[in-house]
C-alpha cells in the first residue's frame, strides 16, 4: 500500500466514525429534550400546591418515559453494540440525567431508593454490559447523587409549603444514603466529586431539621406522623 492509498483509506475511516457520531449526536438532542420535559414536569413539585400534585406529576413523567425507550431504542442502532464505551461519552451526560429523573420519580412515588434494575427497566435498556446498550453503575451512582440535591431543595421548600414532616423523612433517607455511599471506594473523578456534594446536601437538611426543631415544628410533625 502506498503512502496516499494508506492515508485515503484513514480518511475513510474517519469519515464514516464521523458519520456515527453525528447520528449518535442527533438522537441524544432528542433525549435531552425529552429529558428537560421531564425536569420541567417535576419541577412543579416545589411550589407550594405542587405536594398535592405528585401523583399526577409522577404519573405523566412515567407516560414521558416511554419516549425515552423508544429515543434510547433508536440510539442502539447507530453503533456496534461492542463499542458502547468508544461513544459513551455522547450520551453519558443525559443518561445519567435520565437515571436522575427515573430515580426522582420513585421517590416521589414510595420514599425509597430506586435499584440500578429498576432504572435500566424505565429506561427500557440492559444492566449487564454484556447484554448491549447498559446503564453503567457509575452513571447510576451519579443519576442517584443528583436526585440528592434535588431532596434536599424539596425538604426546604416542603416547610415553605407547610410540610413539616417530609424535611424529617427526606433527611433520614439522605442520611442512608450518605453511609451507603461511604461504603464505595470511589476512583472515579467526576463521581467523588458528585459525592462531595452530598456532603452539603446532608448539611443543608440538617439545617433544615434543626430549624424545625429549635421552632418546636419537628415534635408536632413528629406527633402528627404518629
Amino acid at each position: 500500500m502506498s503512502v496516499t492509498e494508506m492515508f485515503s483509506y484513514i480518511q475513510g475511516f474517519l469519515s464514516a466514525d464521523q458519520d456515527v457520531r453525528e447520528d449518535i449526536r442527533k438522537v441524544v438532542q432528542g433525549l435531552e429534550q425529552t429529558a428537560r420535559e421531564i425536569l420541567t414536569l417535576l419541577q412543579s413539585v416545589h411550589q407550594p400546591a405542587g405536594f398535592k400534585e405528585i401523583p399526577s406529576k409522577s404519573a405523566k413523567a412515567r407516560e414521558l418515559f416511554c419516549s425515552v425507550r423508544t429515543q434510547l431504542g433508536e440510539l442502539k442502532t447507530k453503533f456496534p453494540v461492542e463499542q458502547y464505551y468508544r461513544f459513551h461519552e455522547h450520551w453519558r451526560f443525559v443518561l445519567q440525567r435520565l437515571a436522575f429523573l427515573a430515580a426522582f420519580v420513585v421517590y416521589l412515588e414510595t420514599e425509597t431508593l430506586v435499584v440500578r434494575e429498576e432504572v435500566a427497566k424505565i429506561l427500557g435498556i440492559e444492566v449487564q454490559r454484556e447484554k448491549g446498550f447498559h446503564l453503567d453503575v457509575e452513571d447510576y451512582l451519579a443519576g442517584v447523587l443528583i436526585m440528592a440535591s434535588e431532596l434536599s431543595r424539596l425538604a426546604v421548600n416542603s416547610v415553605t409549603a407547610g410540610d413539616y414532616t417530609r424535611p424529617l423523612r427526606i433527611s433520614n433517607f439522605i442520611n442512608e444514603l450518605d453511609s451507603g455511599f461511604r461504603l464505595l471506594n470511589l476512583k472515579n473523578d467526576p463521581l467523588r466529586k458528585r459525592y462531595d456534594g452530598l456532603k452539603y446536601d446532608v448539611k443543608k437538611i440538617e439545617e433544615v431539621v434543626y430549624d424545625l426543631s429549635i421552632r418546636g415544628l419537628a415534635k408536632e410533625a413528629g406527633d402528627q406522623a404518629q
